[in-house]
């Protein structure tokens, strides 16, 4: 039987390199590597560039993606703006990514900003926005009230630390939250979570009998099956959510009859981590219905152009986590990571910039974004590119200048 044929379904020719730079910092740029040791014994790693004579620093960092070489950096530095980018203790890796705990590695980033800078300035770029805002919730908290667990409930005392602040916000790209992203993409059609191809075809977002048609032509998707549909993606969230508490207090349990007798075999469970395999979690309908919450954006999610076959691969994300790691970041339910909660506490002048045809980040997102906030200064600008700032010349360069231009307007 012959194979089928090579079909090219990601957008990007290397999607390796879709936040580095396009084009090199200024000639005389100096760059300071910096090893970022947090408050609870981690690792941060930052990259300051500068020019020399700055007075304000724009720090850009995401809970696990690589940041060093972010595409803002050369206009930054070009504008007479110090760049200190930033790469958490869990880069490339969300297994166990706990966003409490990664709050010491922006507080590390920001005291190293402060020692350097007179001005500290946040850019918080797709998932950096949830963080920075999370961040700010925290920082900004009133004396004794900030956190004193993790999602899962584990000890992690936030009133410990010393959080410093910052003076200004930009979101770039920015969306209201990872437990918010997946709660809106995972697949409710899976009904066994052990099994990857397990499916009530009902629920099937990519099934014809429910309006799918494949590419180049769109489906047009029911109002009754859409609204069932989001209700058994906040149920399978559920699902997963109770699994991974059952999990946390099996150990937790473990731990405490250890505590109690010594004994070997509750040593072993008490630290033995149950990984969970979050299957199909690319099943967003807008991505392949795009007359919902409509935009400028192409065909496909952020991983490709065909959603209907990447729901199926490797590729994805939360798809291996420890049930701390799915509470604290990627369950829609119980992450504190989501700025319709900490934008509460978001009071800094701000900077909103979206792009028009951003396949991860929707209008409604933005919407989202915008009144969560309890800033009284807000600019929101729109710019014509993708979730990476593609193309260049009308996108990345655009929203370079325009977070430039504001900075220094400040």
């Amino acid at each position: 039987m012959p194979s089928p044929p090579a079909t090219r379904i990601g957008h990007y020719d290397n999607p390796y390199l879709v936040a580095e730079w396009h084009r090199s910092p200024p000639g005389e740029t100096v760059c300071t590597p910096l090893i970022l040791e947090t408050a609870d014994n981690a690792v941060a790693q930052g990259w300051l560039y500068a020019r020399g004579g700055e007075s304000t620093v724009v720090v850009l960092m995401h809970p696990r993606a690589n940041f060093s070489h972010h595409y803002l950096t050369p206009g930054l530095l070009e504008a007479g703006l110090a760049v200190l980018n930033v790469n958490s203790r869990w880069l490339n890796n969300d297994a166990t990514l706990i966003h409490e705990q990664v709050l010491l590695d922006v507080a590390a980033a920001l005291t190293a900003a402060r020692r350097r800078y007179n001005r500290v300035v946040l850019c918080g770029n797709s998932g950096g926005a949830s963080l920075f805002t999370f961040y700010l919730h925290q920082a900004l908290a009133p004396e004794g009230e900030r956190l004193t667990d993790t999602a899962a409930g584990d000890p992690f005392d936030l009133n410990r630390f010393e959080l410093p602040g910052a003076d200004a916000m930009v979101y770039l790209a920015g969306h209201p939250g990872e437990g918010h992203f997946l709660l809106h993409a995972i697949d409710p059609s899976v009904n066994d979570e052990d099994d990857p191809v397990s499916c009530d075809a009902a629920l099937d977002l990519y099934n014809p009998a429910n309006g799918f048609v494949e590419p180049p032509d769109e489906p047009r998707y029911e109002i009754d099956f859409l609204e069932t549909y989001r209700d058994a993606q906040r149920a399978r969230v559920e699902r997963i959510d109770a699994i991974a508490r059952a999990a946390v207090a099996r150990r937790r349990e473990a731990r405490r009859r250890w505590a109690e007798t010594g004994d070997v075999a509750d040593r072993r469970v008490s630290i033995a981590t149950d990984f969970l395999r979050v299957y199909r979690t690319d099943a967003d309908p807008r991505c392949v219905d795009r007359t919902l919450d409509p935009s400028d954006r192409g065909y496909g999610s952020l991983w490709g152009k065909r959603p209907d076959w990447i729901n199926y691969g490797a590729v994805g994300f939360g798809r291996v986590v420890s049930p701390e790691a799915w509470l604290s970041t990627w369950s829609g339910l119980s992450s504190r990571a989501e700025i319709p909660t900490t934008g509460a506490r978001m009071t800094l002048p701000s900077l909103l910039v979206s792009y028009t045809g951003d396949t991860c980040v929707f209008p409604s997102d933005d919407e989202l974004v915008a009144r969560s906030l309890a800033t009284t200064r807000l600019d929101r600008v729109l710019v014509p590119a993708d979730h990476y700032g593609f193309p260049v010349e009308t996108g990345r360069e655009v929203a370079t200048r325009t977070v430039a231009d504001w900075i220094t307007a400040q």
